[in-house]
């Protein structure tokens, strides 16, 4: 195979993602939603709620509404070269996120008379008013200590779709009970809650679009059963970085992951298959479906 060579390589953006979860009776289940289809990037696709960190996130304003202190979450992102307040602002960003793209809010009273009304803190978001603005007039802090750091992924440096870069911070976290989620209309146009082999099945039959991200984070969810064994689990070491590799043969794009004997890092990152090869429109092991989840 012969590694892919980007031309002009460009840096990775800072961004956060938040994989939201909850209990059901058919198993565990998370949130997808669909971008829309005019989006410049992953246009159509099925992905976690998320996006670029804001200057605003890691500013002082934001980080004073937190529930825990910046060098906490420093210490618990596992990342000694980022900064403190980008660390904290990170986390800041899959909540702003999770409450744009879907509306729901993770947070907790902070003064005594206040309640949390996610449709209202939306809609202010929505009108304009900057995050720890919208916060503070609610007399809200955000629930950090309700995000577990998962997993640390940075676009390959010649991108398999798209044309940007982003360094994505993902997270986990149950999603708030008695709230529901619904997408805005404007970046996503569809919101699904579904199994994570449910969610990959759909991608094999194209009912769905998803990016390798996706598919490869799903499959790691997939051996859990329950919310709580995913935190636990995320808990239970720092977040792995992937930084995929990219390599073709006779057109046929193949990407690789850490401890794939093409990838430069040789540690395994994630469970499950090493590399995604694109097969018609899909990316799937090179051994099939359920190789997903050996």
């Amino acid at each position: 195979m012969q590694p892919v060579t980007p031309t002009h390589p460009e840096t990775p953006r800072d961004s956060a993602t938040v994989v939201l979860l909850r209990d059901t009776p058919a198993g565990l289940e998370t949130l997808l939603q669909r971008r829309h289809a005019q989006m410049a990037n992953m246009a159509g696709m099925y992905v976690f709620p998320g996006g670029k960190l804001d200057a605003a996130d890691s500013e002082p304003a934001s980080t004073a509404l937190l529930d825990q202190g910046v060098d906490a979450l420093h210490a618990g992102l596992g990342e000694p070269g980022t900064a403190a307040a980008i660390a904290a602002g990170l986390h800041v960003a899959a909540l702003r996120e999770a409450l744009e793209e879907c509306g729901l809010l993770l947070a907790e009273p902070a003064q005594p008379q206040a309640r949390l009304d996610a449709p209202r803190a939306r809609a202010m978001l929505r009108e304009g008013q900057p995050f720890a603005q919208v916060l503070a007039q609610l007399g809200l802090r955000l629930a950090t200590r309700q995000l577990a750091p998962w997993s640390r992924w940075i676009t390959p440096l010649a991108p398999a779709m798209g044309t940007r870069r982003f360094d994505t911070r993902f997270f986990v976290a149950q999603a708030p009970e008695g709230q529901t989620a619904l997408h805005d209309n404007e970046e996503t146009t569809e919101s699904l809650w579904l199994t994570p082999r449910t969610a990959l099945e759909q991608y094999r039959d194209g009912r769905i679009e998803l990016a390798p991200p996706q598919i490869m984070s799903l499959a790691q969810l997939a051996r859990h059963a329950t919310v709580r064994d995913v935190i636990a689990a995320a808990r239970l070491q720092p977040p792995p970085t992937i930084l995929p590799e990219a390599y073709d043969q006779d057109g046929v794009r193949t990407i690789c992951y850490p401890g794939d004997p093409l990838h430069s890092v040789r540690e395994r990152a994630l469970p499950g298959p090493t590399r995604l090869s694109r097969q018609a429109r899909h990316f799937l092991p090179e051994d099939g479906f359920e190789a997903l989840f050996l």
